[in-house]
């Protein structure tokens, strides 16, 4: 399908609306079941199968399991050969030793002719292991086609964050549109394709697809709990969309790639594995638009703890400690009073990798050699950071009015565990040299009183 072909099926999409709801939907009246999941003879002649997020037996509010309606079961291929990975990595990362030091990159640079998403993939650490399902990794995309194979990875849920150029994601569940500014969220085992929505440009330019991606190998994402600040806030569950049932009926060979335990696995279908004609369930993939959220925040003094920027939450086996939280500074005001107003500065027992998705980030100076949309930073656990000199200097003379903060949109990527670098990033050209020297020229001022 070409770019115009895919803007335009984009732009044509509806979804089912909710985060973590038990939805229904079916491509072809009377292709779902009534009364059970597994008649002996499903509707359509369609076979029925269950794909499993979690184990049987783990709480009911936490389980997460869909049963799909599909022409072909899962079950029909034949067998997967190890294929290259590319500069995709998995956990366990122990190739460099853990960098106390602040970190930070530009964008990756624009990607060989005819790279698609999977080929796309550079991954710039994590922690964990994907076969112990602990953990976390960073990736980053660019791309400038479109897949005509399929993507699954069996060792972790995707979260997708585009930055440049939107995306067409064929999911098994159906169509998801994914554009700067939103999010799009792929269960573990899930498959699908990427597709790009933009088009050349009038001067026969390539388009491009620039963007982070969170692989999740612990427990399912899901809406952190809001205690005290009650039934509302954050990101609202209705504002999650889920994709009603479409299915490719397609005769031919499909390339199949599923990762597992860090490998990349093919196998030639003869046919396409994204035939699900009808599905419910849980175990659904989303897309969020990062805009859409409730920031909460002082209308007294103080800045907040960016925890109160979750999104989406991992728990660990520790209540309160995240394996990974996802965390957006998105357009917001800042009134408090008598209040150094940009975030603190801070040493944390997590570990942050920060993206910019577009505009500038309030705690840090944007612009060449700055923080950047498409670049990162990455403050390992106990590294020392906050704000640059020059937001410092700024934020402590400011007079204080209220101030809207909507000319950048920011993320964040926190986990429990230090993030080890691969060999790549470590020694990546677009790795800045001199990220410390942000941080100098803050000066003495301390005057004792006597």
């Amino acid at each position: 399908m070409s770019s115009g072909d895919a803007r335009k099926t984009a732009e044509g999409l509806t979804y089912l609306s909710g985060f973590g709801n038990e939805h229904a939907s079916e491509a072809v009246p009377g292709a779902l079941p009534e009364g059970r999941n597994s008649p002996q003879r499903a509707p359509l002649g369609l076979y029925a199968e269950q794909l499993s997020g979690t184990a049987f037996t783990e709480p009911r509010a936490h389980n997460r399991r869909s049963w799909l309606y599909r022409i072909r079961p899962s079950a029909a291929h034949p067998a997967f050969t190890r294929v290259d990975a590319g500069d995709l990595r998995t956990g366990p990362f122990s190739e460099t030793v853990p960098d106390p030091n602040r970190l930070r990159w530009d964008p990756l640079p624009e990607p060989a002719p005819g790279t698609d998403f999977l080929a796309g993939l550079w991954t710039l650490g994590g922690n964990g292991d994907a076969a112990q399902r602990t953990g976390m990794a960073v990736h980053l995309y660019h791309a400038d086609t479109s897949m005509d194979r399929v993507f699954s990875s069996a060792d972790g849920e995707l979260l997708i964050v585009p930055e440049q150029g939107g995306l067409l994601l064929r999911t098994e569940f159906g169509l998801l549109s994914a554009e700067p500014g939103e999010m799009a969220l792929i269960p573990r085992g899930v498959r699908f394709r990427v597709e790009l929505l933009d088009t050349a440009a009038d001067d026969g330019s390539r388009p491009t697809a620039r963007g982070y991606v969170c692989e999740n190998y612990g427990a399912p994402f899901r809406l952190p709990d809001l205690g005290p600040i009650g039934a509302n806030g954050l990101a609202n569950p209705r504002d999650f969309r889920a994709p009603v049932a479409a299915y490719e009926d397609v005769e031919g060979e499909v390339e199949v790639v599923n990762k597992y335990c860090g490998h990349l696995w093919s196998a030639t279908y003869g046919h396409s594995p994204l035939d699900v004609v009808a599905w419910h369930g849980n175990h659904v993939p989303y897309v969020y638009d990062l805009r859409r959220f409730n920031v909460i925040g002082t209308i007294s003094y103080d800045h907040p703890d960016p925890s109160i920027f979750t999104v989406l939450t991992s728990p660990s086996d520790t209540p309160g400690l995240a394996g990974v939280d996802f965390v957006v500074f998105a357009p917001r005001w800042l009134v408090g009073e008598d209040t150094f107003r940009p975030p603190y500065f801070h040493r944390n027992v997590m570990s942050e990798y920060m993206g910019l998705i577009e505009g500038a980030y309030d705690a840090k100076t944007a612009g060449k050699g700055g923080f950047v949309p498409g670049g990162g930073s990455l403050h390992n656990t106990m590294s020392a950071h906050g704000p640059d000199r020059e937001t410092f200097d700024r934020a402590s003379t400011a007079e204080l009015g209220p101030q809207k903060v909507d000319d950048g949109l920011a993320f964040m990527f926190e986990t429990r565990w230090p993030i080890a670098l691969t060999p790549g990033a470590a020694g990546a050209d677009h790795l800045q040299q001199r990220y410390d020297d942000v941080w100098s020229g803050l000066e003495r001022h301390f005057r004792p009183l006597h």
